[in-house]
């Protein structure tokens, strides 16, 4: 029991409490149910890797969207994880495709460039095959840091380089922005 707590709190987010209640519930689940849960992490590990070409996590390699016929593959999205994908893809105004991180430029936590999968996002534009990098890393200290390093590491390459917009969210009242969210609002601003 102790080992599987110990292996659970590896797991982000799950401290001891979490590691120990999580351990207890496979404890008192059935035979089956545990074997499936072993038998899906087993699979995940067995089967998904990551693109050759976008760093996303796949079955098949390339991706479908590095692969699919119908998508722009010179308009490249740069995102920090494989979850944001899914987020821009429920648009449905996307038709490009992606370069994955999996991270962020944080030097507080030991992050820093030689840890994120830059080094294949420098090889794409070098070989020509992106007209425009779409920076779609969050809008917090590290994305914004993550950003601006991306667009000098780039500077002396024939490539469009633009960032995605931030600022009040659809739907809501401006009376609740806070002071940074209206700043970007303000900076981000188009003509009508």
């Amino acid at each position: 029991m102790a080992r599987l707590i110990e292996e659970l709190k590896k797991l982000p987010s799950i401290g001891g409490k979490s590691a120990q209640r999580l351990a207890f519930h496979i404890l008192r689940a059935s035979d089956e149910d545990a074997e499936l849960l072993a038998d899906a992490i087993r699979q995940v590990k067995e089967k998904l890797h990551l693109c050759s070409v976008c760093n996303n996590i796949t079955d098949v390699d390339p991706c479908v969207y590095c692969s699919s016929a119908t998508r722009n593959l010179r308009l490249v999205c740069v995102v920090e994880e494989p979850t944001n994908i899914a987020a821009i893809e429920k648009t449905r105004s996307y038709n490009g495709i992606y370069h994955v991180l999996h991270g962020a430029l944080s030097p507080l936590h030991g992050v820093g460039p030689e840890h994120l999968r830059l080094a294949s996002l420098t090889r794409r534009v070098e070989h020509g095959e992106i007209d425009e990098l779409i920076i779609a890393t969050n809008p917090t200290v590290e994305g914004e840091a993550t950003a601006v390093y991306i667009s000098r590491m780039l500077k002396s390459f024939p490539v469009k380089l633009t960032r995605i917009a931030t600022g009040i969210p659809a739907g809501s009242d401006i009376e609740y922005a806070d002071e940074v969210t209206m700043a970007k609002a303000l900076e981000g601003r188009r003509e009508l």
